[in-house]
């Protein structure tokens, strides 16, 4: 699919994450398979790569809701099936390079689908923080459209990620944030541009 891409290039690839770490590529993202042949969870993978200062795009067969979840929960960029167009998955990569979110049906319908999500309890002026901050505002423009000075939006924010943390749903970059208010229904689940 990416042979024909002048701009994506293989750099390395391997049957497991602690071997793609071994190698010591510099690397601008990963693509993950959910099932590796180690039987490893794809919530550790995420959680070794991100260790490793690596953002990670899933690319699977979406067969396993269970195991999206564990992947998004764990922070990766998106979640693009193997079925999709080849287009459709070139764009989905190019877009996770350059550290932008890829949201797909699959990535919001497996949240959707996720009980153990847990309550956090926040106040309705930390959601509607949340909800403009994540929606892609800038915290001075958060201030401006809540009459908040913008100390105080980023005190907000900073409460906001200690109620995500303490409720094992940590938040630490403005994707998460994003995520998380897709998750409790802060903001709108994505939707699919052929569906209505």
């Amino acid at each position: 699919m990416l042979a024909d891409q002048p701009d994506l290039a293989i750099a390395a690839s391997a049957a497991t994450v602690p071997e793609l770490l071994a190698q010591g590529t510099a690397l601008d993202l990963v693509i993950l398979d959910l099932r590796l042949s180690d039987g490893s969870s794809p919530q550790s993978n995420v959680e070794q790569l991100r260790s490793a200062g690596l953002e990670t795009l899933v690319f699977t067969g979406a067969e396993n809701p269970y195991l999206v979840r564990l992947a998004a929960k764990a922070g990766v960029l998106g979640v693009v099936r193997k079925s999709e167009p080849t287009a459709t998955v070139v764009a989905a990569i190019t877009a996770a390079a350059n550290g932008e979110q890829v949201v797909t049906t699959e990535w919001a319908a497996a949240i959707d689908g996720d009980p153990g999500l847990l309550d956090v309890g926040l106040s309705p002026r930390q959601r509607d923080v949340l909800a403009h901050y994540a929606s892609g505002e800038k915290a001075a423009r958060v201030a401006s459209l809540t009459g908040l000075a913008e100390h105080t939006v980023n005190d907000y924010l900073a409460r906001i990620r200690a109620k995500y943390a303490e409720a094992g749903r940590p938040a630490r970059t403005k994707t998460d944030l994003y995520k998380r208010a897709v998750e409790d229904g802060w903001l709108p689940m994505p939707r699919h541009p052929d569906q209505p």
